[in-house]
């Protein structure tokens, strides 16, 4: 039998305290939309709630029909299937029914094949099939061909945002998960609250809160069977890791991570920031490349001096590298012995006349 996703039932939803600080979280979110707007007409924006028909994404959807009308923003909602479960077609027709029982609309469905090998890109159109590929197993996977489907929902309904339902619990596994690879400030620094499209109002509000309103508002959200599939790593972190350091720690740990999470994110924009301004000043440009100063990279502390290097990779090549990688080329500055070429993927970067060139690779 298909599970079971219901709307709002005909009973009277409380307004409790679970209610009460999700109504908040989602207000405190959608009121830069609204700044120096007229509240009437087609000037009002649209945001789109990203509906799994699980608890969080369950208890944003209630929280966003409440609240959007009442700060004049349109809500409507989109249901991502990921085709990888016998009855996903079936949970998101209910999820769907959910948010329209809820009052969003529009609503739209988007159908998603996961391609672990590569693919092409989606694809416009209501209950279209879009493909996408994507590496590091399913999950990764999975989430590429979701941000695809929501980004092109977006576009062709002109929605200004996207709401998705992350958790402070979210919050604190991400920074777990980002501790365990190593992977420098950014991987801590957990999710923003705004990142382009995206909008996470719920970044302070504990899963149980959001559970707890589900229960509050008589709303059945769908129990996701991969949430307890122990060959993923969020799922081992969220089952075992954070309960053994509650356990053993303190029983504050995932505030405290969501606070890491928050304290290492400024730290980045902060240099990140600076990193932009210096660039302009160490940079010239060239048509096969650009090159930096050494005297000007070794004046600066190593924090800035790998992100000049990254930036350049990023931004001029396209390529993301890795911490070993960097410092390979910092070491053109700071160990310089006549060394030569230092290969990365598509760009060769060697020390000339007092300058670091990189250029494309032949």
């Amino acid at each position: 039998m298909p599970p079971s996703l219901p709307g709002a039932s005909d009973r009277r939803p409380r307004l409790t305290p679970a209610v009460a600080d999700v109504r908040r979280a989602v207000r405190e979110g959608l009121a830069e939309l609204t700044a120096g707007r007229s509240s009437s007409g087609e000037s009002r924006p649209l945001v789109l709630v990203a509906l799994s028909g699980g608890p969080d994404s369950m208890a944003l959807a209630a929280a966003t029909a409440f609240e959007a009308p009442r700060l004049g923003v349109r809500a409507g909602a989109v249901v991502v299937d990921h085709g990888l479960q016998a009855e996903s077609a079936a949970v998101a027709q209910a999820a769907a029914h959910a948010a329209r029982d809820l009052g969003l609309e529009p609503v739209r469905i988007e159908r998603v094949r996961v391609d672990l090998f590569g693919g092409g890109s989606p694809v416009g159109g209501d209950e279209a099939i879009k493909r996408t590929g994507g590496t590091g197993g399913p999950e990764a996977a999975a989430r590429a061909a979701r941000y695809a489907a929501l980004e092109v929902a977006a576009v062709e309904l002109g929605a200004e945002a996207v709401l998705l339902g992350h958790s402070l619990d979210d919050q604190a596994e991400t920074v777990l998960l980002g501790l365990a690879r190593g992977s420098g400030t950014l991987s801590i620094a957990g999710m923003a609250a705004v990142a382009g499209l995206y909008r996470r109002p719920l970044l302070g509000v504990r899963r149980a809160t959001l559970q707890q309103a589900c229960d509050d508002q008589y709303l059945e959200p769908w129990s996701d069977p991969h949430n307890d599939d122990e060959r993923f790593a969020r799922v081992r972190v969220r089952q075992s890791i954070l309960p053994l350091l509650e356990e053993q720690l303190d029983a504050g740990i995932v505030e405290a991570l969501a606070r890491t999470a928050a304290i290492a994110r400024e730290d980045a924009e902060a240099l990140d920031h600076l990193v932009d301004e210096v660039a302009e000043d160490l940079t010239e440009l060239a048509e096969a490349g650009c090159s930096l100063s050494v005297a000007g990279l070794a004046a600066n502390p190593a924090a800035i001096r790998h992100r000049l290097i990254r930036l350049i990779a990023r931004g001029q090549f396209g390529v993301s590298i890795s911490r070993a990688q960097t410092l390979e080329v910092a070491r053109l500055v700071t160990e310089w012995h006549g060394q030569g070429v230092v290969h990365l993927p598509g760009i060769r970067v060697e020390r000339v006349a007092g300058r670091i060139v990189f250029a494309a690779a032949e």
